[in-house]
């Protein structure tokens, strides 16, 4: 027999143009749908003018656990799975992953439908380096948890994009600010390929003031990295022998500050070999 294929389909962040042509024929011939929210996926089915032949079932944060055994097995038994959320790539701060790693566990091909992404769309329009970014998701909601995961980040040196919700934003930047420092850049993208859009870029103690007022809509944060400091050869010395009097090998240490600092590895050993 046969095995069937799991389709992540990305679907629109707003504007439902912007539908890859490859989202209306996987969702018109799938044998099975699995939505999100299965009201959003009529409107998004009556904006493409597309009827599914197949079946649509619900598939979100609260049966996703139940339901995964079930689409896993149709799966087996050959069926075509389409997965959509309400916005953008499944699996992405979306239900998806429990399902992939199941099909993948029991060696259902997986593939998608590219298209629009929150991540992507709010990383290009930024103005911050692009080069180099990670992705945070959704913050914890709880103050004391949500600045502990930011004091872990606060010195990643790449671009790095969140979510959240429009009635947290105020808070989140300004626990951003205590975190990164108020001159941190970064940009605050609204309702990105509506009606509405809105790009708001500055420090995030302007950030803060600016969101203070109220804001609403899908948010997307973008902030940018850490800037490197490179520490004088005096102050990386002083760093080292402290290591080093802790039990570290001197080559291991001066090879890991140089990596850190971009100051040459050589220069660290030689200087902190004289200052003993």
């Amino acid at each position: 027999m046969t095995i069937g294929t799991l389709v992540l389909a990305a679907t629109p962040i707003g504007d439902p143009r912007d539908a890859a042509p490859r989202l209306a024929q996987e969702l018109a011939t799938a044998d099975v749908v699995a939505a999100e929210d299965t009201r959003r996926l009529r409107r998004l089915l009556t904006d493409l003018a597309v009827t599914p032949s197949g079946s649509v079932v619900s598939y979100h944060e609260h049966n996703e656990a139940a339901r995964t055994p079930d689409l896993v097995a149709r799966l087996l038994a050959g069926e075509r799975v389409v997965v959509v959320t309400d916005a953008g790539m499944p699996s992405v701060s979306d239900p998806g992953y429990r399902l992939v790693a199941a099909a993948v566990e029991a060696g259902v091909r997986v593939t998608c439908v590219p298209g629009p992404s929150a991540v992507l769309m709010a990383l290009a329009v930024s103005g911050l380096p692009v080069d180099r970014f990670c992705f945070d998701g959704f913050l914890p909601r709880k103050p004391g948890e949500k600045a502990k995961v930011l004091a872990d980040v606060a010195d990643e040196r790449r671009t790095i994009v969140f979510f959240e919700a429009p009635h947290r934003l105020a808070e989140t930047l300004a626990a951003m600010r205590d975190a990164f420092g108020p001159e941190r850049r970064a940009a605050v993208c609204r309702e990105l390929t509506k009606t509405y859009e809105e790009v708001r870029r500055g420090t995030l103690a302007e950030l803060v003031a600016w969101a203070e007022g109220g804001v609403k809509g899908e948010i997307t944060i973008v902030v940018a990295g850490a800037e490197r400091v490179v520490p004088s050869l005096e102050d990386a010395v002083a760093g080292i022998r402290t290591r080093v009097e802790a039990g570290e090998r001197l080559k291991d240490v001066a090879a890991d500050v140089a990596s850190r600092t971009g100051l040459s590895k050589k220069a660290l050993y030689d200087a902190s070999l004289a200052a003993r």
